[in-house]
């Protein structure tokens, strides 16, 4: 059974367009560039962003790597993908009508329901109704074959998911893209705990392409120096830092 729809609401400043030059969004623009570096003979279509637990800053990243890509003029869709708590529809002030869950169960297309925002190129699909059966949906052929048609009318999907430990979603869909950009809070995870959410994205072959540390404190140089080895020690490369 579908929960009540949520509407059209008004939009919360991003920023990448309010506040270009500011170090945070340096750092989605690192990512952007690594992530285009990284793979420049299978370049990354589809990629998946999420976090080990709530409140790490997954959704302002989607948000603002989204809108960094379409600024240099790549076509992007935005999917609002955590089918338990959307909230992409809230940032770009979109109506949630309509969305994700409309396209995978009454089978519309893509171009039917991605709306367009005030990036030029960025597009957002938000959730649409919230499903009783969120894993079900976004584990499902359907969705693989949803994600793959949209790779084709768009040269960047970019998957806002929920956390790996409070859902299979995130797993399910890593297994389905290109590559995941993982986002880490900095000082409330413990390394287990992202150890833990790191080793399920790879028992389904998910690629990690990269590790973003959020909200970053500079007096505990030591707290970052603990990520870094982690990260070195696990993928042999460093973390973006926005």
């Amino acid at each position: 059974m579908m929960k009540k729809k949520i509407s059209k609401s008004e939009p919360i400043p991003v920023i990448a367009e309010v506040d270009p030059k500011s170090p945070a969004v340096e750092g989605y623009r690192a990512l952007r560039t690594n992530i285009q570096f990284a793979e420049l003979d299978h370049p990354c279509r589809s990629i998946v962003v999420t976090s080990a637990t709530a409140g790490e800053g997954k959704t302002t990243t989607a948000a603002n790597f989204a809108v960094i890509a379409a600024q240099v003029g790549t076509s992007v869709c935005l999917i609002d993908a955590d089918l338990r708590r959307p909230s992409l529809h809230r940032i770009f002030g979109l109506s949630n009508t309509a969305g994700l869950t409309t396209a995978l169960v009454q089978g519309r297309p893509l171009a039917e329901l991605a709306q367009a925002t005030r990036v030029p190129h960025l597009f957002v699909l938000p959730t649409g109704p919230l499903p009783a059966n969120p894993a079900e949906l976004v584990g499902s052929r359907r969705m693989r074959s949803f994600v793959e048609a949209a790779s084709e009318k768009f040269e960047l999907i970019v998957l806002d998911t929920p956390p790996v430990l409070a859902a299979s979603d995130a797993v399910a869909l890593s297994a389905q893209c290109d590559g995941v950009v993982f986002v880490i809070r900095s000082g409330t995870v413990p390394n287990e705990a992202v150890r833990h959410a790191v080793e399920q994205i790879h028992a389904v072959k998910g690629r990690i392409l990269g590790v973003l540390l959020n909200r970053l404190d500079p007096r505990k140089n030591g707290q970052y120096q603990d990520y870094y080895r982690y990260y070195r020690n696990y993928y042999g490369n460093g973390a973006t830092k926005p």
